[in-house]
């Protein structure tokens, strides 16, 4: 954990909406710098269900390194991640160096894709399960961390997938008080 924690969140046409900004705001909640990165550029991008985001930087111009590098998901916006050669860079940076990397619902095909986290458990959207459950050991629960990996399975996660990243970059106690004001229920019914 460092004093002023940092994430990159990845964005790219075809993001999942939720998972991004709900990224973006739980882990601002919680005291991260946050860093929107758009993996073609700084023109806004059609998310999945057509909400725009505008990156805040151009992935190719970020320089530094991040405690986390977040990927939502959405088919489509996975499928550019899982292409770009750039993010690859990224990826294998963050695993070899032992920063953290979260992974949502279809985004985890970009580390099969990167040939990063091998072997590690993971878990995913069901729509693309088999595309990565030789990769890893596959599990299906809402949020899965292994070592310096957090993964996730949809929108629904979304909430406890970045308060677990807030835990993991603060601690409990903050996790808590970023969870509280947001009246997210313990458990969902």
């Amino acid at each position: 954990m460092s004093d002023n924690p940092t994430a990159l969140v990845l964005v790219a046409q075809g993001s999942e909406e939720m998972e991004t900004v709900i990224s973006i705001d739980v882990l601002r909640r919680g005291g991260i710098d946050v860093t929107v990165a758009g993996v073609d550029g700084t023109d806004p991008i059609r998310c999945s269900r057509g909400v725009v985001i505008t990156p805040d930087v151009a992935l190719d111009s970020v320089d530094g390194d991040f405690d986390i590098v977040v990927l939502p998901g959405g088919g489509e916006g996975a499928q550019r991640l899982a292409l770009s050669a750039t993010v690859g860079d990224v990826l294998r940076r963050q695993e070899e160096s032992g920063r953290l990397v979260g992974a949502i619902c279809a985004a985890p095909i970009a580390l099969e894709a990167h040939g990063v986290f091998e072997g590690r458990q993971l878990t995913s959207h069901p729509s693309v399960k088999e595309m990565v459950e030789d990769w890893g050991e596959y599990s299906e629960h809402p949020v899965v961390a292994d070592g310096n990996l957090i993964t996730s399975r949809g929108p629904g996660t979304a909430f406890p997938f970045a308060l677990r990243i807030v835990g993991t970059l603060t601690d409990a106690q903050r996790m808590l008080e970023v969870r509280a004001p947001m009246m997210f229920p313990v458990q969902v019914s």
